[in-house]
């Protein structure tokens, strides 16, 4: 029986992900919470198969060149400007991305901020953290109502029809502008 493939992965990632690679491959995993360094990334990836990098590791020409047993990189974002596709054809290393995964996380955050925003939550937190708040006032941090209001989306996107999906919810007119109008099934 052969060995599995080593994979060096540069961030510690959930379990139910370490698990699987455990399964298929021998990982070596990053123990820090920063990125590495370069001549760090280029050590991690010595004799490894594969890399499962994030955007913040830039797989170039030099690295996949000190690292030649590299047959595959997986970056863990939904872009690959930190990947230099041309050295990766090159040499033979297939390059892949993770287009789409983290857009209704995104819409979640987006819609979170909004909210946060327009109900003055951060400005109550710390009211209540620092023992400054002087109790109820019918005017204290009164804030924005969301429900019923516009909503204005610039780009009209993954995430920007996510959204647009969430103010549907708090009953919103979500008015949007993209260089490429969106399908009648979605206005």
């Amino acid at each position: 029986m052969s060995a599995k493939p080593r994979v060096f992965v540069s961030r510690v990632i959930p379990d139910a992900g370490l698990s699987v690679l455990e399964k298929h491959t021998s990982p070596a995993i990053w123990p820090h919470d920063r990125a590495p360094t370069r001549d760090e990334l280029i050590r991690g990836c010595k004799d490894a198969e594969a890399l499962v990098c994030l955007l913040t590791e830039k797989v170039d020409g030099e690295v996949l060149t000190a690292a030649p047993t590299v047959r595959i990189v997986a970056n863990v974002a939904v872009g690959f400007d930190n990947l230099d596709v041309a050295a990766g054809t090159r040499a033979g290393v297939v390059m892949t991305n993770t287009p789409g995964v983290l857009d209704d996380t995104t819409a979640d955050l987006a819609f979170a901020l909004l909210l946060c925003t327009a109900r003055r939550l951060a400005e109550g937190d710390r009211l209540m953290r620092t023992g400054t708040w002087g109790g109820w006032g019918i005017m204290q941090l009164l804030g924005h109502d969301v429900h019923h209001a516009t909503l204005g989306i610039v780009g009209f996107g993954r995430i920007g029809r996510g959204v647009a999906r969430r103010a549907v919810g708090f009953d919103m007119k979500v008015l949007y502008s993209d260089e490429f109008p969106a399908p009648p099934e979605v206005e």
